[in-house]
């Protein structure tokens, strides 16, 4: 018994002997790695052709953006600048002899205001009337559980493919009273069969499904579930088809032109359209000298490019704020279709 005692205290000894060096090895190891400064370049040599490849990525991706970017440039310093001088090409990088006569001809039409106030109008409410059709819809059809799913979706993705036409669609909206109303901005587009795969595939892959299980123990419905738990956690989503939905009303220009014969229910796009045909119909009926029937046209030029900056002003400002949502909208929204 004594010996066997004997065994498992000098057992029990060696092992803490063991113990002790070991940490007194991983102590001085430690000391030694703390004295050797460390090289983050050390772990990745990089050679000449690895440097040639980033020179190639950065000139091709500087190329890219001088040429999306400079057309837009250009526009706004033609739009301040002498149409004479842009029309001699004399106006490359900055503006030159500022003037604001083409700002002065498009804002001097009382027609701007109301167009911008029927766009703002139709923009948000249509927006406001996606977003309550397109979330709801997206949700139940990313439930598994949710009976005839697919059929479904199907309906919604033919439409994507398959349309009935311009003439159809005309008689469709003469029958339902929207010819020359307001709410043919709305109720057509209430839904983007895009935007609604988006969104499904947001709720599917980004809101896990042990929220609803813990949702469903506590008692709540799909509604509350929906409303409390869902929707919170999809602001960036939300942002993404938000800005999606007001940049397609802001930007319709066909609807007014088809099914709207009201001037006084134009949206900003066709009184645009219909101030910049105004003045190339004074530029081309000018009488008189040449140099007349000349400046008349530089003039109307240079509409051309105050009436782009007034269409698209709004968008610039308003897409800084919600870019670090657009961002991370679409790249967890596209991951599955």
């Amino acid at each position: 018994m004594a010996n066997i005692t004997d065994a498992k205290l000098s057992g029990h000894s060696s092992l803490d002997d063991a113990d002790d060096s070991h940490n007194a090895i991983s102590i001085e190891a430690k000391k030694r790695a703390a004295e050797i400064p460390w090289n983050p370049k050390m772990h990745q040599q990089r050679g000449v052709s690895d440097w040639v490849v980033d020179i190639i990525i950065w000139v091709v991706l500087a190329l890219v953006v001088i040429a999306v970017l400079y057309p837009m440039w250009f526009v706004v310093i033609a739009s301040f600048s002498n149409p004479r001088l842009v029309a001699t090409g004399q106006v490359t990088l900055w503006p030159r002899d500022i003037t604001f006569a083409g700002y002065e001809q498009v804002f001097a039409d009382d027609r701007i205001w109301r167009g911008y106030l029927n766009t703002i109008i139709y923009s948000v409410v249509g927006t406001a009337v996606n977003m309550i059709v397109t979330l709801p819809a997206a949700f139940a059809l990313s439930r598994r559980d949710l009976r005839g799913r697919r059929p479904i979706m199907f309906l919604f993705t033919f439409t994507m493919y398959f349309g009935g036409g311009l003439i159809p669609n005309y008689l469709l909206f003469q029958q339902l009273h929207l010819i020359d109303n307001w709410l043919v901005y709305i109720l057509p587009g209430a839904v983007s069969v895009w935007n609604l795969i988006i969104a499904r595939s947001f709720f599917e892959t980004s809101i896990p499904e042990e929220l609803h299980d813990a949702a469903q123990i506590d008692g709540m419905g799909y509604f509350g579930y929906f409303m409390k738990i869902v929707l919170p956690l999809s602001s960036a989503i939300i942002a993404v088809l938000g800005l999606y939905y007001f940049v397609g009303h802001w930007n319709d220009y066909f609807t007014g032109l088809i099914y709207i014969n009201n001037e006084n229910k134009y949206p900003l796009q066709n009184v645009l359209q219909s101030i910049l045909l105004g003045a190339q119909t004074a530029a081309t009926g000018t009488t008189g000298s040449g140099v007349s029937a000349v400046a008349q046209q530089q003039l109307a030029d240079q509409i051309k490019y105050g009436v782009m900056i007034v269409s698209t002003a709004p968008l610039i400002v308003l897409y800084p704020f919600l870019q670090k949502y657009f961002n991370k909208g679409v790249m967890i929204g596209a991951v599955k279709g």
